[in-house]
């Protein structure tokens, strides 16, 4: 899996400077948030944010450090989907999401024991994605997938549900973030 195209198609969503007054990031670029800059060290006005400091944030933390890429080398359609939702809500959620899945997914113990919902990748987790992936097959990615979208997308209702001026986002998200 190329890291490198998966940040071109995500800045291709994000689009370049935003500074929306219902988007509680502020002033965006790159898909990346003024606080998420400051925390690497950008000073500048984010209008002028280097997309290339926005690719170098995508690799270190959507990508390698939550652990993203230890999850291609077994389902490259889920890292991407985790990848992907981990820009927009969060590393963490979406490695909830893919636990939530799994345990749900393990026919009450009997193809794997339930995991940890730590949101954290280590060695249960992918083992137990292993385990998933071998009984499941070639059509299993596909079905965990859908979990993780499914988890994806009724979070993305709650928020609007929560905070009414997030119903100016509810459109693209469903549109752009939840794919299947």
């Amino acid at each position: 899996m190329q890291i490198d195209k998966l940040i071109d198609e995500v800045i291709a969503i994000e689009g370049d400077y935003s500074n929306h007054p219902a988007d509680r990031g502020g002033p965006t670029r790159w898909g990346v948030t003024e606080r998420v800059a400051r925390r690497h060290g950008y000073t500048g006005d984010m209008r002028h944010f280097p997309y290339v400091e926005a690719v170098a944030i995508y690799k270190s933390n959507y990508w390698s450090r939550p652990g993203f890429d230890k999850i291609a080398a077994h389902a490259p359609h889920l890292a991407q989907e985790l990848f992907d939702t981990g820009i927009n809500m969060g590393p963490t959620i979406a490695i909830g999401f893919l636990q939530r899945a799994l345990n749900a997914l393990n026919r009450n113990g009997q193809d794997f024991g339930d995991i940890k919902n730590d949101r954290k990748i280590g060695p249960q987790t992918i083992g137990a994605l292993q385990q998933f992936l071998s009984k499941r097959g070639t059509s299993g990615e596909m079905v965990l997938l859908k979990a993780v979208e499914a988890l994806q997308g009724e979070r993305y209702i709650k928020l609007a549900e929560q905070r009414p001026a997030n119903e100016a986002f509810l459109y693209g998200w469903l549109a752009n973030r939840v794919r299947s």
